[in-house]
């Protein structure tokens, strides 16, 4: 018979150590709002997507390890201060062109990568558990070749130090997922890793709040400031309505990893939905690319919210009409956005869509829950 975990609490220093990572992808997001003379938005783009997966995973491989093993200590207490010093460190040094800060900030990546290694060796090192030794072996195996990687790469010069870190980041990204079957002997807490990733999620749409909160000045606000904060608002009851309603949160041995990857998409989205909420008020940047960014981060968003599907509960399940609703509302919004490319229409239609597709979602729920 399977093991049902009962819901590990989630400690106040957890949640203290999710704030310094939020404050990172929000710093990470001005990268796309601020683009260095000789870049281009591409180039920025890449440079933002790899520097979120070094947050992310790290994030995510900590959390991991915390659900596991984590118990609170004054030890685990200082891993969590001292690796928030160092993401502090890392996103306070982003500003001007990645030649000037790339050195530093790989060094610091390595440093936080090598507490990570530090934490999984304690763990073996004390257990007398088989199951806990090999899986601790398998992440000090990951984290260090990461650790190894970007520490060489921080000594090179930069262009063959960037492809040699960059290796070191995509290794430690998808490995886990490679050895996802290894993992399955010793699962996960699963409400544990639900609360986690949901308080994340929150804190970040409070990111996203604070951004747009100049929409509210009196020299600015509008009818649109009300509409941009109902965009929100509804991604934010989208996601509620998945994560709170959907899922069914007794799941057992659970290795939580489709669960993390699929929350990839999912902040990806919100930073650059985030930032285009921005650029589309802004006469020097193309409101046709703005619409661009906004409407590829509400895909990305969207996606993770469908493959989270895979833990929904027997008796709640998304309908297809609601998939094909959420599908074609979007792409036909897109259309429209890019046809009538300006700050009014952008705002409009996206607000149709945002509000449309939680409305579907909340009332099949709501229906499937009432049968």
């Amino acid at each position: 018979m399977p093991k049902i975990f009962k819901p590990k609490k989630v400690e106040l220093t957890e949640l203290f150590y999710d704030l310094v990572f939020v404050y990172a992808i929000s710093k990470l997001t001005g990268l796309l709002s601020h683009i260095p003379e000789n870049s281009s938005f591409l180039q920025q783009l890449i440079i933002f997507s790899i520097i979120m997966i070094v947050f992310i995973n790290t994030w995510m491989i900590e959390t991991v390890f915390t659900n596991r093993y984590g118990q609170n200590s004054i030890e685990n207490i200082i891993f969590f201060m001292v690796d928030m010093g160092i993401v502090l460190f890392m996103s306070n040094n982003l500003d001007g062109s990645v030649t000037n800060w790339f050195h530093p900030f790989t060094l610091a990546a390595a440093l936080l990568s090598g507490t990570l290694v530090l934490q999984y060796a304690l763990v073996h090192w004390r257990t007398n558990k088989m199951i806990d030794k090999n899986l601790t072996k398998l992440f000090i195996y990951i984290l260090s070749l990461r650790t190894g990687l970007l520490l060489v790469g921080a000594l090179l010069p930069f262009k063959i130090g960037l492809i040699i870190a960059l290796i070191g980041v995509i290794s430690s990204w998808i490995l886990p997922g490679i050895y996802t079957k290894k993992m399955t002997n010793r699962a996960i807490n699963f409400p544990h890793l639900l609360e986690r990733l949901t308080a994340l999620i929150i804190i970040s749409f409070g990111e996203t709040i604070v951004d747009i909160a100049d929409y509210f000045k009196i020299s600015e606000f509008t009818p649109y400031s009300i509409l941009i904060f109902l965009i929100i608002c509804s991604l934010f009851m989208t996601y509620i309505t998945q994560f709170d309603h959907f899922i069914d949160e007794t799941k057992s041995n659970e290795t939580g990893n489709r669960l993390i990857y699929l929350h990839y998409p999912i902040l990806f989205g919100i930073s650059l939905i985030t930032v285009s909420l921005d650029f589309i008020h802004e006469n020097e940047f193309s409101k046709t690319s703005a619409s661009t960014i906004l409407f590829i981060g509400l895909m990305l968003f969207y996606l993770g919210i469908f493959l989270a599907d895979f833990y929904n509960k027997n008796n709640i399940q998304k309908k297809n009409y609601v998939k094909l609703y959420f599908s074609f509302s979007t792409l036909i919004n897109l259309i429209l956005c890019l046809s009538f490319p300006s700050f009014h229409a952008i705002v409009i239609i996206t607000a149709l869509v945002t509000v449309s597709n939680s409305v579907v979602l909340s009332e099949s729920m709501i229906q499937q829950t009432h049968l």
